[in-house]
């Protein structure tokens, strides 16, 4: 007999989803890190002591826990521990420049930020410009600085019995940040109801059940890591976290752990699929691998299905909402030419998800017409932290205006065709050009830039910056790049930089990025 109280028969919060794990599958393997793996009654457990212990601290429901880390199994009971309580979990993504990381801190303003030793100097360079912190926790206890608490120690001082209260289906559950078109990251505000709805629509298009073991290496500060491990744990699975993507350990862990079902991007497959031996290795258990943020190169995917078979999986979305999914048996490169034209695609709206494409007055376009891409669906973001007027933009009457450019055809597949708001894509992040743009312009001889994002063989897109000095200057493609690396986050930073003596406008007066794209992208 389990010794959890039955849960709710209907899972409206995530508190309700980590209470029936515990209670139907008390001692099924939750996660595994390395040699170290809990139960879901554990984890549970382990949850509940580290949100009563934040709520000694002070916090109240929908207080906000700051994380700074990278991946590792404490990253995952911080997460559910607000998930518990109602509290909010605000990623830090670690990859950031001290300045970036700052703006996000003081925006969501936690009372608690968690940080693994790694970072330490970074909190320590933050510390005079913080205003909301109260208590500091080192994930690394025997390495934490003396401005931090121990993460083990607050851990123990909890109870199990968790929080007097529990989250409501509305309470926001995450604010995970992503760069909008201002170069402002911006806080999406996700709730507990919302992201149960989003964990039952990618675990129904993923077919992922109580047997299944997903391998997680993407960054937990991004919504795609977390929500590939909802929708895992949406039935009860087994996840396993790596610190961050290594191909041979990914193919090792595969190998020796059975692994069922992982997600990377595209660049990561790549990368997987040169390993010198990878033909010989046994990925027999695999029967899917979820790709996303950026579409996958023909080359690679043949290569992949050759080598590993049919187990692709495309999926479409954004923070604020998740959107399509081309499944695995819709990848059929050497099928009917429509089979081809589909495999251009991302694929068909999930369950309970609704596209539509709109011209600039909002109207419904004909079907093939390009316009902008609409998503709805019950797990789209609630708006955005503290920037009504962003979302007021992006958030009408429940459809999220993606800022992207597509058409669907007759049987509903989707079809990206460019990007409204000059995002590059690279190695499957998200670069906003004119966030480069800012960092490059403050260079003294700088007078003028443009970024753009060109193909490149290994990361789908590169960026590149196209500069104009200030007259009599002089300044050279690393000194520019070195600039950037001290204001932005390094993989945001331009890999080319050309010079010219002047930048293509449209009689506007606007800066022709489709015409600078042809002539420095075609030379690419």
């Amino acid at each position: 007999m389990s010794r959890f109280a039955r849960p709710a028969l209907v899972s409206r919060t995530l508190a309700d989803m980590l209470d029936g794990n515990a209670w139907k599958y008390p001692d099924h393997t939750a996660f595994v890190w390395g040699d170290r793996s809990v139960t879901h009654a554990g984890h549970h457990a382990r949850a509940s002591r580290l949100a009563s212990a934040l709520h000694r601290l002070g916090l109240r429901r929908q207080d906000r826990v700051g994380i700074l880390s990278q991946n590792r199994l404490e990253f995952q009971e911080v997460y559910s521990a607000c998930e518990i309580s109602g509290f909010i979990c605000a990623t830090v993504n670690w990859r950031l420049a001290v300045p970036e990381m700052v703006h996000i801190v003081n925006d969501s303003a936690p009372k608690v930020l968690i940080f693994e030793a790694a970072y330490a100097g970074h909190v320590l360079a933050m510390l005079p410009q913080l205003k909301s912190v109260e208590h500091f926790v080192c994930l690394d206890e025997e390495a934490a600085p003396d401005f931090a608490d121990g993460y083990e120690a607050l851990v123990s001082s909890g109870d199990e019995s968790g929080v007097p209260f529990r989250p409501k289906p509305d309470d926001i559950a995450f604010l995970i940040y992503t760069s909008g078109t201002t170069g402002r990251p911006k806080g999406v505000m996700l709730s507990q109801g919302g992201e149960v709805a989003a964990a039952e629509i990618l675990g129904s298009d993923q077919r992922n059940s109580p047997a299944d073991r997903l391998l997680i290496m993407m960054p937990l500060f991004h919504i795609g890591a977390k929500i590939i491990q909802l929708a895992q744990h949406w039935r009860a699975g087994t996840v396993f976290v790596q610190k961050g993507f290594d191909a041979e350990a990914v193919v090792e862990c595969i190998e020796r752990d059975r692994i069922t079902v992982t997600h990377m991007a595209p660049t990561m497959i790549q990368s997987l699929l040169e390993l010198p031996d990878i033909g010989a290795r046994d990925l027999s258990s695999l029967r899917m691998i979820v790709y996303a943020a950026a579409p996958m190169p023909l080359p690679v995917l043949k290569k992949g299905l050759k080598i590993i078979g049919p187990v692709f999986q495309q999926q479409f979305g954004q923070t604020e909402g998740i959107g399509t999914t081309l499944l695995a048996h819709q990848h059929r490169p050497d099928g009917t030419e429509r089979d081809r034209e589909i495999l251009t695609s991302v694929g068909q709206a999930s369950p309970r998800v609704n596209v539509r494409i709109v011209d600039d007055n909002g109207a419904d376009l004909p079907t093939g017409e390009v316009g902008e891409i609409l998503l709805t669906s019950p797990g789209v973001m609630k708006g955005y932290w503290n920037n009504t007027v962003a979302t007021i933009e992006t958030l009408r009457d429940g459809w999220v205006h993606t800022g992207d450019m597509g058409r669907l055809d007759h049987e509903g597949y989707l079809y990206l065709v460019d990007r409204k708001k000059d995002m590059i894509i690279s190695g499957g992040e998200n670069i906003y050009s004119r966030e480069v743009e800012e960092a490059v312009v403050t260079h003294d001889a700088v007078s003028e830039v443009a970024v753009i994002g060109v193909p490149d063989e290994k990361w789908g897109e590169a960026v590149m910056a196209v500069v104009v000095l200030r007259p009599g200057a002089s300044a050279t493609a690393e000194g520019i790049v070195e600039h950037c690396r001290a204001l932005i986050a390094s993989y945001k930073k331009p890999r080319h930089v050309v010079f010219a003596d002047e930048i293509v406008k449209l009689p506007s007066g606007k800066i022709d990025k489709v015409r600078l794209r042809a002539l420095y992208g075609a030379r690419r």
